[in-house]
């Protein structure tokens, strides 16, 4: 019985952080795209309906919260994005656009700001694994990004044959949630609650040393 007990106890925790990660992301009815944008778009870990989400990144700094209301809104209003993706033999051609002129400005804030990312090494993360191939080897990307009038349209090459899995890796990942959404977004980061607490860098990078005489420690993800 008692271990009967302990079981229904994991689980219930175990739900208890999927209905986190979902309240994280969560939206009320009658909330037009855009309205994130004055909630919690200052420095980052702030406090309020995205604190949750931003919690998650594997790396934060004090644009954190600002990006991750970019992503809510594209992500609540995927049904009005069109995307097409094209794999090249040295990397990958996007073409994501929106015929709703505040979802294809917030496709260019987006990629506009990713992109700014990548070249400056600010990672963005919360559950991609090849996310972290990309940042790791940023220098060997050659991105070419073109402005449409519903959106952008993104180059990403390289000469390296992981790179390219990476950045191609990475385009499905994308499609994906312009295609599922909140319920894609939620699918990515319970899958980030089972990698654990170092998150998708597990199996990237070592395990730090254990100091003699000292407990083990752990690396954090935020």
């Amino acid at each position: 019985m008692k271990r009967s007990i302990r079981i229904s106890a994991a689980i219930a925790a175990a739900l208890g952080l999927g209905l986190a990660a979902v309240t994280a992301l969560g939206q009320p009815v009658g909330m037009a795209p855009g309205m994130m944008h004055g909630m919690d778009h200052g420095a980052a870990g702030g406090h309020g309906r995205m604190a949750g989400a931003v919690g998650m990144l594997t790396r934060q700094d004090a644009g954190s919260a600002a990006d991750m209301g970019l992503v809510h809104d594209l992500v609540m209003n995927h049904a009005r994005i069109k995307r097409t993706v094209t794999n090249l033999p040295d990397g990958v051609r996007t073409v994501t656009e929106s015929d709703d002129p505040t979802v294809a400005q917030a496709i260019k804030a987006h990629v506009a700001s990713m992109s700014q990312r990548l070249k400056d090494g600010r990672e963005f993360n919360i559950f991609s694994p090849t996310l972290p191939v990309l940042f790791e080897n940023r220098d060997k990307i050659e991105s070419v990004v073109e402005v449409t009038e519903k959106g952008s349209v993104v180059t990403r090459t390289s000469a390296d044959a992981r790179v390219v899995a990476a950045l191609q890796g990475h385009a499905v990942e994308v499609t994906e949630l312009a295609r599922g959404g909140p319920m894609a977004m939620r699918r990515g980061m319970m899958s980030r609650m089972a990698m654990g607490k170092r998150g998708p860098r597990a199996g990237t990078e070592p395990n730090p040393a254990p100091a003699t005489g000292a407990a083990a420690t752990t690396e954090h993800a935020h």
